[in-house]
């Protein structure tokens, strides 16, 4: 698994496929409003932000949803570092997540900070944000995890098409690896992935999606 990095085709030329799970990875219609109303919003972002909060992420992707939070975090006037730890089977190669962001310009200053420095997967020094992305199964690599998170973006590829990274039992990581009130937020609105965080200890609340997703979830841990 090292080695493996994401395989992919491009929709109208600017919009990344995953060729192994035929998903797009970010919204057609504004993959960054999409991050914002979801990932943001569904964590109570930036209003919960405070010095050393910690987010965590399953499904590194493009960078995106870590862009948006870097520069909601600089735009809430935050002087310690944020920190951003991501869990990625497939890491996407540099050059295609460059084209990939190509697309929302309103990141680019953060973007070409971020990609002057990234290597590819490890850590990263971006000063106002300390990057992590663990590279492998989080099946396997969260479990072995000893970080907690204020905020959790759960952004696997859909649950019909990847449904090995919305297990029951991944869920009850997430919750073991985050911290006491800290919450959850994910697109996807499937009952089993629900179902999952509850078992796991969340308060689950099913509430408007982005764009044509009637739902999306959020959960807190009580």
């Amino acid at each position: 698994m090292a080695d493996q990095q994401a395989r992919l085709s491009w929709r109208d030329g600017t919009v990344p496929v995953s060729d192994l799970f035929d998903d797009p990875y970010f919204s057609i219609q504004d993959g960054l409003a999409e991050t914002e109303h979801v990932f943001l919003a569904g964590n109570g972002l930036p209003e919960r932000f405070a010095p050393g909060f910690h987010i965590a992420e399953l499904g590194f992707g493009t960078g995106l949803n870590m862009l948006a939070a870097w520069r909601a975090w600089e735009g809430a006037g935050q002087t310690c570092p944020l920190r951003f730890t991501s869990f990625e089977a497939f890491p996407m190669a540099p050059a295609d997540m460059a084209k990939a962001l190509e697309a929302f310009p309103s990141v680019a200053p953060w973007a070409e900070r971020f990609l002057a420095k990234w290597q590819g997967t490890g850590a990263c020094d971006l000063g106002s944000l300390q990057l992590e992305v663990i590279q492998g199964d989080a099946r396997v690599s969260l479990p072995e995890w000893t970080g907690q998170a204020d905020a959790w973006f759960l952004d696997g590829f859909s649950p019909a098409k990847n449904p090995e990274l919305w297990g029951e039992a991944l869920m009850a990581e997430v919750a073991a690896h985050t911290a006491p009130e800290g919450s959850a937020a994910t697109y996807t609105a499937a009952g089993f992935v629900r179902r999952g965080l509850e078992t796991a200890g969340f308060e689950v609340t099913r509430i408007p999606g982005y764009g044509r997703k009637r739902h999306m979830t959020k959960a807190v841990l009580r």
